[in-house]
């Protein structure tokens, strides 16, 4: 998501703010990045022990993937993982997974869980700053970047979640999601994939339907063919801080129902419960790339409703890559009924609004088995508050751990 340029000072809230400049860097929160990764400047800096992998996808990424294998509160049995279930977390749209140890390990979700008995794995998507290799190809190639979130449903995540599964003697793997991440399983789901090694889901603020969210930001972007304008500039790299985003950005801001003052919120919606340390520990990461082709296929959920594979844009091209005229759809009431599933929103998200995610909720609920469903609605959240939130611990993190412990 875009972050701006200045951090108001508060001690329980936020504001990401663009004024006159598109500058992402601010006096208050210098950019501080991380040379050793998350695992020795973050997870190790509180003592906890922590394991880094690299996972190769079918089509040649190669994928960081960070263990948490104990907490501190049970590091007496540190040698043995027979009793904890794996979890796998698994990051939104231009963030990665540093997302889920930004705070203090008591409210960071990687340590909870990890203190909570877990075995904890957290992923690193394409094109995130740990997971910029590749078989053949680099960065500065365009076709390193061809890709969209089909690719990240048909490839990453069955590529994590398989490596998961097999590195701990093949126990099913508890499975959460934040935003993108929720989408990928979801399609992944409906095509009955992966289905025989996930134990169960999490969805937090789930994305699908995008047809009516509420940021006009991202509406607009998506009506003016943002993404494709910065493709057709032959950039094949999305990076959200970089200077033609940011140009193109100021364009959007040029609107005057959009309010890019508060452009986090302009974004995601307001978040009621975010710190400053947390807002900042955030800025001071940065957020990440992505491809542009996988910006311009979430615009196109936007225009068009429904959730569909990328469309190419004619006929001749589809055809070529789909046998039909038009992108396939992703049938969400296929998946399957069984699959335990705890699907949390806010009633100020902006991305994951309310309309959209119902329509979600009517999907899988009129299919699901009652007792493997679980719905928690927060009026007062939105998209980074389920991640990052003060309060997530107790009213987010203790009823999905009871969850986890039911199934």
């Amino acid at each position: 998501m875009f972050v701006a340029s200045e951090l108001q000072r508060n001690p329980n809230v936020h504001s990401w703010r663009i004024q006159n400049s598109t500058s992402v860097t601010s006096d208050i929160c210098p950019p501080q990045p991380h040379p050793l990764g998350m695992c020795k400047s973050r997870v190790a800096a509180y003592g906890y022990p922590c394991e880094e992998y690299h996972v190769t996808t079918e089509d040649g990424y190669i994928l960081s993937l960070k263990r948490i294998p104990h907490g501190l509160s049970n590091s007496s049995n540190a040698n043995s993982t027979e009793d904890r279930t794996p979890v796998l977390l698994f990051h939104g749209l231009l963030v990665d997974g540093f997302c889920w140890v930004l705070s203090t390990p008591k409210q960071s979700l990687g340590f909870i869980l990890a203190d909570g008995g877990f075995d904890v794995w957290i992923a690193n998507c394409r094109g995130t700053k740990s997971s910029r290799n590749h078989t053949s190809l680099t960065p500065e190639d365009p076709a390193f970047w061809d890709w969209t979130w089909d690719q990240l449903a048909a490839y990453d995540l069955p590529a994590v979640l398989q490596f998961v599964y097999n590195q701990t003697g093949g126990k099913k793997v508890h499975y959460i999601g934040h935003s993108l991440g929720t989408l990928i399983i979801l399609a992944a789901f409906s095509e009955h994939k992966l289905i025989d090694i996930v134990r169960s889901a999490v969805l937090l603020c789930p994305i699908a339907y995008l047809h009516r969210m509420k940021s006009r930001l991202i509406w607009l972007a998506a009506r003016i063919f943002l993404a494709e304008t910065i493709h057709m500039l032959g950039y094949h790299e999305f990076n959200p801080v970089g200077r033609v985003t940011q140009e193109l950005l100021g364009e959007v801001c040029t609107d005057p129902d959009v309010d890019c003052y508060d452009i986090f919120s302009a974004v995601a919606g307001p978040d009621c419960c975010l710190n400053t340390s947390t807002a900042c520990m955030f800025l001071q990461h940065g957020p990440q790339s992505s491809s542009i082709k996988n910006m311009i296929h979430m615009s196109q959920l936007v225009r068009k409703a429904g959730v569909r594979r990328y469309d190419y844009g004619n006929e001749k091209e589809n055809m070529k890559h789909y046998n039909q005229p038009e992108p396939p759809i992703y049938d969400l009431s296929s998946i399957p009924p069984h699959i335990p599933l705890f699907l949390t929103h806010g009633g100020q998200d902006f991305l994951g609004d309310v309309p959209d995610t119902r329509r979600l909720l009517r999907t899988l609920v009129r299919q699901h088995d009652s007792d493997d469903i679980e719905v928690l609605y927060m009026p007062d959240y939105a998209h980074g508050d389920f991640v990052m939130g003060y309060n997530a611990p107790q009213l987010i993190y203790k009823p999905m751990v009871e969850f986890f412990k039911r199934h």
